[in-house]
Formats: structure tokens, sequence, C-alpha cells
């Protein structure tokens, strides 16, 4: 008769490994720790916030690519809000996070073109292949991105 691992709390009860982890780091009771599962879930929190912001960038490009290229006046308004809600947020992450600023400057390019490509497939518009906003961060996530050429 083969035994079924037994579970761990970290399998039977996540919040609960949560806050025992909690309590055994304040408490300097590094023995009782489970590493191995505190470990994968320390790297899995860093690579939420690389996703995330690499979502809200493509968003931000996606919305500043149709205010700027796709003529539906009526639209306008609702894209510009996304771009301004958009750029304050990816600004909390690089407040809260500002060493994925390095990350942003690796990535935005691809972000760009991941967000031309769902724009040219949802959108019959001349969009541009090469990118045409701010280089500079801070200009990025703050200037208006909605002018018309």
């Amino acid at each position: 008769m083969t035994h079924a691992k037994s579970k761990t709390l970290y399998d039977q009860d996540f919040y609960q490994w949560i806050e025992q982890t909690i309590s055994d780091l304040k408490l300097g009771n590094l023995q009782a720790l489970d590493r191995e599962n505190l470990i994968e879930e320390i790297e899995a929190l860093g690579k939420r916030e690389k996703r995330e912001i690499e979502s809200r960038l493509t968003t931000l490009f996606e919305h500043a690519l149709k205010r700027k290229y796709v003529p539906l006046e009526e639209c306008y308004r609702g894209w510009e809000v996304t771009i301004r809600r958009t750029q304050k947020e990816i600004l909390k992450i690089l407040r809260d996070s500002p060493s994925l600023k390095n990350h942003l400057q690796n990535i935005f390019l691809n972000c760009y073109q991941e967000a031309l490509e769902n724009m040219q497939f949802e959108y019959d518009a001349s969009f541009p292949s090469q990118y045409p906003f701010p280089m500079e961060f801070e200009k990025l996530l703050t200037d208006s991105l909605a002018q018309n050429n």
C-alpha cells in the first residue's frame, strides 16, 4: 500500500500558510519557515510585477494609438481617460518598485509592437510601424499622448 505524500499547510490552506510564515518571520523563527514555498512565492511576486507593468504599458500604447490614428471622435474621451489612468498606474508601480524602470526600458518596444499588432487586427487604420511616442519615460508617462498628427 502506497502512502500519498502528506500535504503541507501550504497545500492545505494557502492563506493560513501566509499568516504562519509572517508570524515565523516576525518572531525570527527561521527554522520553522517553509523556505522552498516561500522562495517560490517571492519569485512569483517579482514575475507578477513585471507582467503587470508590461500589460499596463501595452494598454497605454493601444489606447494612444487608437486616439492618435483611429478617426472615431465619439471614442476619443474614453481613450484619453484610459491613457491618463494607465499612465498614473504605471507611475504608481514605478514609485513602489523603482528598479522596474530598468525592466520598462528593456520591454517598451516589445510592448509597442504587441499593441501595434493588436490595433492593426482590431482597426482598419494606418498605424506607424516606427515607435511614434516620447522615448523619455517621464514624458511618456506624463504628457498627453492624444494629439493627432
